[in-house]
């Protein structure tokens, strides 16, 4: 399963117009090519009631943001910097009936655990059971579409916000959904760090999480709308009456939710090792919603048997990589369709703790990142379906303004230099007389990140080092990524809508974690306090600011080669319209389609309708 989520999709300031910035198409009869990144979250002006599930338009000024059901751009403050967002259930357009079926590689079995603040399982929960108070589209201009918070408002100085939480919500065992839910789900993550993936509290400086009658206000230390995305769009509400109590209150990082209860369309029925069916929420608080009443997710150990049963329609949504997709999946059939809008940034992660003596000296990772011909791996690796990265890891040309090329060039990577390579990898006492072991940590079943291995491992034997490639089912992937129990790992973290989402993920200090603790991102273990302060400088900064502080992020990646990015990730997205309808596509794009994708599988799950049942 395509990673994707990391925890950073999250949201920001700067409004980038992601449709124009889309480089991928929607393929109905053309291969897939993507080129770049994603986008999010937005403020929204205005005073006018609208309806859940529509998204809202975006503003800067003025004292209000309301779910008016438009889709305008966010302006440089980014989501929330409107202060209202009001919105009701819209009325059901479609009768309910029909199955869906996902295609999407786990590499592995189901584990059967549902826990929202466990990276390794959350994307099998949030969207399908577990709901966020608004959800921002990366993919439409930051547009936002209030669920579990019908508005909010903010203060003057942007240092709290308050939600008006949706009233005549039920959790899936019929239990009221309330404000004290809310207010329990942001105070367990401070009591629990390892709830807390977004560093809200230890980084974005939470103070305060308060519930009165139907409000729930979150206080900060500074001005707080660039973490809107996070605390908004990321967090899934959880039952304070099922986290309070037994294992899940004294180990609610850990705790397997097998049975989850949510405020979400779907519930959990049955689990197996070999599949997830999931059955329309009876208690959902939209009327008639969802359309679909089923959905299976099958566990594929592999591309190939997950291909198969997209190219014959046995399976309808897909998400992952489909080796020349025109012939064997567009070619099979009229109704299979493919859009895989970029999103962000797939990299080699060397671990930088001096316990790995070769990874964490610069100048090993100087030879690696020059030596690897990232055009090659693009389109051997990724078949052409994605493009190259660049060293600051700003994904072109949807971030094009954060982007400078003259420090690329200058420190060498713009291009590959194995002679320099080798110079450097001689330096550290390797060469190819005296070789470099190391291995990289990959996941069984994604046959493009073993594609795209093997090129790398082509392009380093020459200047001296000997890579070995673990494919390892993902649970034991992620428990090694998590721990830093690796000398490489080859990861895609996700992205949001301005660079700073992405790179905060992989460069913030208090996002990682000591060898063998769990970290929720910063898998390298990145420390540098000056890259730190910039990160924390960024909400206040002005829009120019904010473009200036990414160039200098973006310079401590070509300077200090944290990570070393590959290629630039797709949303992986195919989809068979024989008896599904309501897909995203590239003209409607009013989620990340990807199955992978939380919240926004809750959102493609909403829209879709069964033709048959109609």
């Amino acid at each position: 399963m395509r990673k994707g989520l990391d925890p950073m999709k999250r949201g920001n300031g700067i409004a980038i117009l992601m449709a124009v910035g889309l480089c991928a198409t929607a393929c109905s009869g053309a291969d897939n090519t993507g080129a770049g990144s994603s986008s999010a979250p937005s403020a929204v002006a205005g005073s006018t009631a609208g309806a859940a599930g529509a998204p809202t338009s975006a503003s800067n000024g003025g004292s209000t943001a309301a779910d008016t059901g438009s889709n305008s751009a966010a302006g440089p403050t980014g989501s929330g910097s409107g202060t209202t967002a009001t919105s009701s259930a819209t009325a059901a357009t479609h009768k309910q009936g029909g199955e869906v079926t996902i295609a999407n590689v786990a590499g592995q079995t189901w584990s059967c655990q549902f826990n929202p603040f466990n990276p390794s399982v959350y994307q099998q929960s949030i969207g399908f059971v577990y709901e966020p108070l608004v959800y921002v589209n990366l993919l439409k201009d930051q547009a936002e579409t209030p669920m579990l918070a019908s508005s909010y408002t903010w203060s003057k100085d942007k240092k709290s916000i308050v939600f008006d939480i949706r009233q005549g919500v039920k959790w899936s065992d019929g239990q009221p959904f309330t404000a004290k839910d809310v207010a329990f789900t942001f105070n367990l993550m401070k009591r629990f760090p390892g709830t807390d993936l977004y560093s809200l509290w230890s980084g974005a400086g939470l103070q305060s999480a308060e519930a009165a009658g139907d409000q729930v206000t979150l206080t900060f230390a500074g001005p707080a709308t660039t973490y809107f995305f996070n605390f908004a769009n990321q967090v899934a509400i959880v039952p304070e009456h099922i986290f309070s109590t037994g294992a899940a209150a004294e180990h609610p990082d850990t705790w397997a939710d097998p049975q989850p209860v949510g405020t979400g369309p779907f519930m959990v029925s049955p689990c197996s090792a070999n599949n997830i069916q999931y059955v329309a929420n009876p208690n959902y608080w939209q009327p008639g919603k969802p359309y679909i009443q089923k959905v299976q997710y099958p566990a594929y150990l592999d591309n190939g048997p997950a291909n198969l049963d997209l190219a014959t329609g046995k399976a309808q949504w897909g998400s992952q990589f489909i080796p020349s997709i025109k012939a064997f999946y567009l070619a099979k059939s009229p109704d299979n369709h493919s859009w895989s809008p970029p999103v962000s940034n797939v990299a080699l992660y060397p671990n930088l703790d001096p316990s790995h003596a070769a990874t964490s000296k610069l100048a090993v990772r100087q030879a690696m990142a020059m030596a690897i011909d990232r055009s090659q791996v693009a389109l051997i690796g990724e078949g052409g379906q994605q493009p190259a990265a660049n060293q600051s890891g700003i994904v072109l040309p949807t971030f094009e303004k954060y982007y400078d090329a003259g420090a690329v060039a200058a420190a060498g990577f713009d291009k590959p230099n194995p002679a320099k390579a080798t110079e450097l990898l001689a330096s550290a006492g390797y060469s190819p007389s005296n070789p470099l072991n190391l291995s990289v940590i990959t996941v069984t079943g994604y046959t493009d990140w073993d594609a795209s291995l093997a090129v790398i491992k082509q392009n380093l034997a020459p200047i001296g080092i000997n890579l070995t490639v673990e494919d390892l089912a993902q649970q034991t992937y992620n428990s090694r990524l998590y721990t830093g129990d690796f000398d490489l790992a080859y990861y895609g973290d996700v992205g949001g809508p301005t660079p700073f989402y992405e790179l905060r993920q992989v460069l913030y200090s208090k996002n990682s974690a000591p060898i063998g603790k769990s970290a929720s991102t910063n898998f390298e273990r990145y420390l540098n306090p000056e890259v730190d302060k910039l990160f924390d400088s960024f909400p206040a900064a002005d829009e120019a600011g904010q473009v200036e502080i990414i160039k200098k992020i973006g310079a401590a990646m070509i300077k200090d080669v944290p990570v070393i990015p590959i290629t630039e990730s797709v949303d992986w997205f195919q989809y068979n319209t024989k008896d599904i309808e309501g897909w995203p596509t590239e003209q409607d794009p009013y989620a990340q389609p990807a199955a992978y994708n939380v919240p926004d599988t809750g959102q493609v799950l909403l829209h879709l309708y069964s033709k048959s049942a109609q």
